[in-house]
């Protein structure tokens, strides 16, 4: 056992502000071994072990293991290594540093132990996210991470003020700690649960994440999947197990997330809307909080991160060596990628949670907490959003990816790191399938057995026939070149053009008003002689600064009356 001297995630911030000063296998020792470390010291650390600072009257927790930050502290670790191997020979310096930062700040959050340090790491996340976003380069990147900081200063402009509040009303008591049943009494808890969500990517701002996403480079994709929306799920997880609430905001997501992959043609989309859809699994777990719901949503997290960032892997192969993210600019590349297809195919069964897959042994705790709890609606819609799952990224991703009508490409295997890359996680997928006891070690020690006969005979027969539905409805999956509007468009499109439609008629009514008085000073200019009273007010009138005097005296005069009659 070792008792570290500063927070884990200082390791992966400070390998981020040296990156960009190392060259060659320099650089590549440090992004691969620092996340190997970092791993180390989280395993080593003593969970009873805490770090304190002092900041202005506060003791900040600033590192607090826990059995839930262990979990996620492992998978990012993990992440990290991963996602720096398959970047490692064509992400530019930008992305590679800032990836780590985003890293590192996501470690940040997990093991914060009080509200004030969570809420650094989150807008230093935040920050982090922003920078990878931009690493890509293109115009279509840096829009989309113009409208990604917007929502999330936005979210933290949210957080803060439930901070504030919380602090204020609990005389200055900062400790992260469980709130929902605080939820119905306190206003300001209602703040810091929308700060969580928005991050989490649940209605109505879920359009930020496919918005931004797919416009990242190849391993920012990778990145991006990873940490943002699984630090929500985490502090969702502390702060907020047992809300019920959660539990139809979860159900919204995953069927949200369902319907848009499934009209959806770009393939980095596609899987973005997944991240969604496999979000509001967990979101749902929480919202039931059951000590296997609980569980089952840690495990679920753990296993997502892997298939999800697998999927995104042989998406970002494929639009490396071809250029092309359409499906249909694509289709028959198994015959020159069989590595990246047969990778990008077992991640597609392991968010299908196909048995012998990390996905199986993770979902099936989330729907057999619902049906302990004799929560049948529930069970019902998570086993039909498990259909849907396998229909639009079980089946439609690497179908139109690698196995549709032939598209004529013939485009080689991606470089050696990335192969290495999907290879290490779909080994990850595959074994935690088969023997889920290591990652169930880390857990609560759940009482749960995933492979018992009627699970496995109803997943695999819920599997088969959404399988049959997809091929016998294959004319109706066939993407077209269409663009599918999302909930961003009332606040990118409608309240824009409403704003700036407003403002054109009051400055429309305002110029005719400025006329009216021009036209009216001028006759009385006519009509008066230059020395008198009735001439210089006139002229008074007609200057800018007595035209902002005569307003002013307008508006206070409306003021004053609205005062009176109200």
């Amino acid at each position: 056992m070792i008792e570290p001297l500063f927070p884990p995630a200082l390791m992966l911030i400070a390998t981020a502000l040296v990156v960009p000063f190392v060259q060659g296998r320099i650089r590549s020792a440090l992004l691969l071994l620092v996340p190997l470390l970092t791993l180390t010291v989280i395993l080593l650390w003593p969970e009873s072990v805490q770090l304190h600072a002092n900041f202005l009257d506060f003791k900040l927790t600033i590192a607090n293991k826990t059995t839930w930050s262990t979990v996620f502290g492992v998978i990012f670790c993990i992440m990290a290594f991963t996602g720096n191997l398959f970047a490692l020979k064509h992400a530019n310096t930008l992305e590679l540093s800032a990836a780590m930062f985003y890293a590192g700040s996501a470690l940040g959050v997990i093991f914060a132990g009080d509200l004030i340090t969570l809420f650094l790491f989150w807008e230093f996340m935040a920050v982090g996210s922003t920078l990878v976003l931009l690493a890509a380069g293109t115009q279509q990147a840096k829009s989309a991470a113009f409208r990604y900081i917007m929502i999330h200063l936005l979210g933290g402009v949210i957080l803060m003020i439930g901070i504030t509040g919380y602090i204020a009303e609990n005389n200055g008591n900062i400790a992260f700690v469980r709130m929902a049943a605080n939820l119905n009494a306190d206003w300001y808890i209602w703040f810091i649960l929308a700060g969580f969500l928005i991050n989490a990517g649940a209605p109505p701002f879920s359009a930020w994440l496919p918005d931004a996403y797919p416009e990242a480079s190849p391993s920012g994709a990778v990145y991006l999947s990873a940490f943002t929306t699984k630090t929500a799920v985490y502090v969702l997880l502390v702060g907020f197990a047992g809300s019920s609430a959660l539990i139809f905001i979860g159900l919204y997501m995953v069927f949200y997330g369902i319907i848009y992959a499934l009209l959806e043609n770009d393939m980095r989309r596609i899987l973005a809307y997944s991240i969604i859809n496999q979000v509001g699994f967990m979101v749902t777990g929480i919202g039931i909080g059951t000590p296997l719901a609980l569980n089952g949503v840690a495990a679920h997290a753990f296993c997502h991160i892997i298939y999800k960032a697998l999927l995104l892997m042989s998406a970002g192969s494929v639009l490396v060596q071809t250029g092309k993210r359409k499906c249909t600019d694509l289709g028959g590349l198994f015959q020159s990628m069989p590595i990246t297809a047969l990778c990008g195919i077992i991640g597609a069964l392991s968010i299908s949670a196909f048995p012998l897959t990390s996905g199986f042994i993770s979902k099936s705790m989330i729907s057999s907490a619902a049906a302990y709890q004799h929560m049948e609606v529930v069970w019902y819609l998570l086993l039909a959003a498990t259909a849907g799952v396998f229909l639009h990224a079980g089946i439609k991703f690497p179908w139109f990816v690698f196995f549709q009508k032939d598209s004529g490409l013939r485009p080689s295997e991606p470089p050696l790191n990335m192969r290495l890359a999907m290879i290490l996680f779909s080994f990850f997928c595959l074994g935690l399938g088969i023997y889920p006891e290591p990652l169930y070690a880390l857990l609560n020690k759940p009482d749960y057995n995933a492979y018992t006969l009627s699970h496995v005979i109803t997943q695999i027969q819920l599997l088969l026939f959404s399988g049959l539905a997809f091929f016998l409805l294959l004319p109706m999956m066939k993407r077209t070149l269409t663009i599918s509007l999302d909930f961003d468009w009332v606040y990118r499109v409608l309240l824009f053009k409403l704003f700036n439609g407003t403002q054109n008629i009051i400055a429309s009514i305002w110029n005719r008003f400025t006329s009216g008085l021009s036209l009216l000073a001028k006759s009385f200019s006519r009509s008066s002689s230059p020395d008198s009273i009735q001439y210089c007010f006139v002229r008074w009138c007609n200057s800018t600064h007595g035209m902002v005097t005569v307003s002013l005296l307008t508006f206070s005069f409306m003021l004053v009356l609205y005062f009176i009659i109200k």
